[in-house]
């Protein structure tokens, strides 16, 4: 049902952008073997959490604002 609501959408999508970022801090060779293919997004998804860590953590203090306290 995220896929159907926009702002669910958005906030799995940070969470697996985060998660991602976060196994590959503690085991880089999970993700570091699988660049391309289907397990070659979670690899982007943590390229992207770390590279652009200020834009995701404001996303995420954004997202979580707006789901405490507009919902």
């Amino acid at each position: 049902s995220a896929i159907f609501n926009f702002q669910s959408l958005l906030t799995v999508i940070l969470l697996l952008i985060c998660t991602c970022a976060y196994i590959r801090s503690l085991a880089p060779s999970l993700l570091d073997k699988n660049k391309t293919g289907l397990l070659g997004i979670f690899w982007k998804c943590a390229r992207i959490g770390e590279r652009k860590s200020p834009y995701v953590a404001v996303c995420c203090l954004v997202m979580a604002f707006s789901i405490l306290f507009m919902q």
